[in-house]
């Protein structure tokens, strides 16, 4: 690429924005903007805006400028890539601000007009060369899957924003579906239960630790989590109280959600070639992304399809790490990256 010209690639998640460059995570970061809504300007991103999330005052709004794996806001986003490219270590070091090649990783549903958003906002970032991989995609190719065989591979990724669901085979994705259903509804499932089995207000960022910590899908695990005490306030009263939450809590309070995904995964199996189903059933179903580590995902998939369930080493950074490869094998994954 010479001296002036390096290559990245960017994760544009909904939930977090994860950057490569030179083999290396060099970028993880929420994807979260902070504005003062008086003078129109960025006031925080990223870690910093996501503690001030529920604990600002009326003048500044955090906002996530990408809602269910799309750009919702438009010039939030493109200060969020500006700001997050320029925290890349090796390129603070530079004099003059080099152009870049970017390869993005984006929801396979999205439209026409949403994809030249996301290319219109690297290309404002000084990206000369910029092109966009499916998340299916990159997810197989994160998770070490071969994506150029005439062979069935079906990828459930779970993100913030969205569950892409995709049958993927000579370089293509065969037939899938993009749900907006995914890790974003489970913290808003939870928030709502809260509210009202235990009558009490919780704010997105508890509800998200509750997730992490006791997240389950089923009520009866093998290793259950100890239950999580928590603070939120009463809905009658509004005084600060708190309360505990247990894996059980969870399971009931995103099982429609996950209902949902089971359905959608069906519905992607049912409109599989014959052919490319054999294979399925031959080697499985492969879990991507966050959503994929809550508790007992595994055997529920495994039980409602009655095939095999992979879920990988690296879940979380195989979308991330596939569009790497992709940016670094450039010639060879042409095939499956978009520029227009």
């Amino acid at each position: 690429m010479g001296i002036f010209k390096e290559e990245i690639a960017i994760d544009l998640g909904t939930a977090n924005t994860l950057i490569i460059h030179r083999d290396q995570i060099v970028v993880d970061s929420p994807s979260v903007v902070a504005i003062n809504s008086k003078t129109n300007k960025i006031v925080a991103i990223g870690a910093q805006a996501v503690q001030w999330e529920g604990r600002t005052h009326s003048d500044i709004k955090v906002i996530r400028p990408l809602q269910n794996g799309v750009i919702a806001d438009f010039l939030a986003s493109e200060h969020l890539i500006r700001n997050l490219v320029r925290q890349i270590p090796t390129l603070q070091k530079r004099i003059f601000q080099p152009s870049l090649r970017i390869v993005i990783c984006v929801p396979s549903g999205i439209t026409p007009v949403e994809r030249r958003a996301v290319i219109e906002s690297a290309e404002r970032v000084n990206g000369k060369e910029v092109f966009l991989i499916d998340e299916p995609m990159a997810a197989a190719i994160g998770l070490g899957l071969d994506v150029s065989m005439p062979k069935g591979i079906l990828i459930v990724d779970i993100g913030g924003g969205t569950s892409e669901i995709a049958v993927i085979s000579l370089f293509g994705i065969v037939c899938g579906k993009s749900h907006k259903v995914a890790g974003n509804s489970f913290t808003n499932d939870i928030i709502h239960y809260i509210a009202e089995v235990k009558g009490t207000k919780i704010g997105d960022y508890t509800a998200e630790k509750i997730k992490i910590n006791v997240g389950s899908v089923s009520e009866n695990l093998k290793n259950p989590p100890s239950p999580i005490h928590v603070n939120g306030k009463k809905i009658t009263t509004g005084e600060p109280v708190q309360i505990e939450v247990s894996h059980i809590d969870v399971a009931k309070a995103i099982n429609n959600s996950i209902t949902s995904i089971e359905k959608s995964i069906l519905r992607v199996l049912s409109e599989t070639p014959p052919e490319l189903a054999g294979d399925i059933f031959e080697n499985g179903i492969h879990l991507a992304g966050g959503g994929s580590l809550i508790r007992g995902l595994v055997e529920r998939i495994s039980k409602i399809t009655k095939m095999k369930v992979i879920l990988g080493d690296d879940p979380l950074g195989a979308i991330v790490k596939g569009t790497g490869i992709a940016l670094k094998k450039f010639n060879y994954f042409k095939p499956v990256l978009e520029n227009q």
